[in-house]
């Protein structure tokens, strides 16, 4: 597909990054030369200098052609004027990105009025991970399937869980639960687990489960699976607000520390139920005296990502509390994962996740079976899909165990109708399921992608 992107930071390199991968034709347009030039001649994309929302800029970047433009510079507003224009000029689908807080209640009217496919806020969708982590703080990251009926769990062998060289057919009799591990991280490497595969103390496991059989897991093993009762949250910005507010309505205590007195008047206003204190979130004596050490969450949410490293370190010498820290760059991805801090939040990954799933589902023809939903796992060196069966075909009424699918590729659920299968191998996939893939094999766009040429 033919593929605008407006605004070259962080969120749009990436989308350019993954959909150029997908062998996707890309054109990338932003004001300032220094932007499109810093980005790596690596990318095959077509850079484009000028203002997004002009008619004109437009022309030039193939608005005719495009099949969809997104528009993700730092102004809500310009976002939503490009999305207008290019619906004028075009006929292609359009994706703005919105953060402002004010728009959040508006975006349904925004997106019927104005003819936008998709509006995305990375600061909401971050705050709703972040919420999801709180719910469940066992977990090092949760993704959600199925409107919410199943889940995909990562977190970190502990000793004190005895499934040390345990073999994973043995895990679901010794546990006593209905799980289906699909992925394993152990020193740097990810394995795509057989039967026969066997565990390590300190091997990072993503899981498959239902809510319940989640919980039933990580409670038989001594995991804490009950919500937190407070957190301490450092920063105020965006995400800091939308965490917050969803976390008062979880009935969770919340106190903010943020530096920016104008900034704790507004909050003060905005979030009444919340304690709110100025001060220096790096001052570790105020940490401590606002309650660090008995904290239940700690999450730093700090514009400097050092910073926010650093906190949740000095948290986890000083605390038990489930730690979350929000990273805007990933330069150091190996060193952030050795330092065992709970959960680092990427929200432009999380913000590209929601994008690709779109253009994905777009990609596809219609009546076949679409991506429902998308996450990059695993330091975005695998995939989870969910794939929704509208037709037969050759994986349909197959037995799993006669499928011939790709490597490094799991058929992690079925979701039949609601009731959720962890596949065993005399099971197959019907026409009305929706089937979870997880796979270090990029750009499955349909279900019979899973199989072998």
């Amino acid at each position: 597909m033919n593929i605008i992107i407006i605004g070259c930071g962080k969120v749009g390199t990436t989308l350019a990054e993954l959909l150029s991968a997908e062998n996707h034709d890309i054109v990338l347009v932003d004001e300032k030369p220094q932007k499109l030039s810093a980005i790596p001649e690596t990318l095959d994309a077509l850079r484009v200098t000028g203002n997004g929302a002009s008619i004109n800029t437009l022309q030039e970047a193939g608005i005719k052609t495009a099949d969809i433009l997104i528009a993700v510079t730092g102004s809500d507003e310009l976002n939503l004027l490009c999305c207008l224009i290019a619906k004028k000029a075009g006929k292609c689908h359009t994706i703005a990105r919105v953060r402002n807080p004010i728009y959040n209640k508006e975006i349904d009217f925004i997106k019927e009025k104005l003819g936008i496919s998709m509006i995305i806020n990375p600061e909401l969708t971050a705050a709703t991970e972040i919420s999801r982590l709180l719910r469940f703080p066992s977990a090092i990251k949760i993704d959600t399937f199925a409107k919410g009926r199943v889940e995909l769990l990562k977190f970190r062998i502990r000793p004190e869980f005895k499934l040390n060289d345990m073999p994973l057919y043995e895990i679901g009799t010794k546990t006593d639960s209905n799980i289906l591990i699909c992925a394993v991280e152990r020193g740097g490497e990810i394995t795509i687990p057989g039967g026969n595969f066997v565990l390590k103390d300190n091997d990072v496991l993503s899981i498959v489960a239902s809510p319940r059989d989640a919980a039933r897991f990580f409670h038989n093993i001594g995991l804490k699976t009950n919500q937190v009762r407070n957190t301490l949250i450092v920063g105020g910005g965006k995400i800091g607000y939308y965490t917050a507010k969803l976390l008062l309505d979880m009935k969770i205590d919340v106190h903010i520390v943020e530096n920016n007195l104008t900034r704790c008047e507004e909050l003060t206003e905005l979030l009444p139920e919340a304690t709110i204190i100025h001060g220096d979130g790096t001052d570790k004596q105020l940490l401590l005296e606002e309650g660090l050490a008995t904290a239940e969450a700690f999450v730093t949410l700090t514009n400097l990502d050092e910073e926010n490293l650093l906190l949740s370190l000095f948290a986890k010498a000083n605390s038990n509390a489930k730690l979350v820290s929000k990273v805007n760059k990933i330069s150091f991805t190996d060193i952030i994962n050795n330092l065992d801090i709970g959960s680092v939040i990427y929200p432009k990954y999380l913000t590209a996740d929601y994008i690709l799933q779109y253009v994905r589902a777009m990609s596809n023809s219609i009546g076949s079976n679409n991506v429902e939903t998308l996450y990059q796992i695993l330091d975005n060196r695998a995939e989870a899909l969910e794939f929704a069966i509208h037709e037969k075909s050759a994986v349909t009424d197959v037995p799993l165990a006669q499928l011939k699918l790709k490597k490094n590729l799991l058929i992690g659920c079925i979701n039949r109708h609601g009731r959720i299968l962890i596949p065993k191998g005399q099971d197959s996939i019907q026409v009305g399921d929706t089937v979870i893939i997880v796979t270090t094999q990029k750009g499955l766009d349909d279900i019979q992608d899973i199989l072998r040429k």
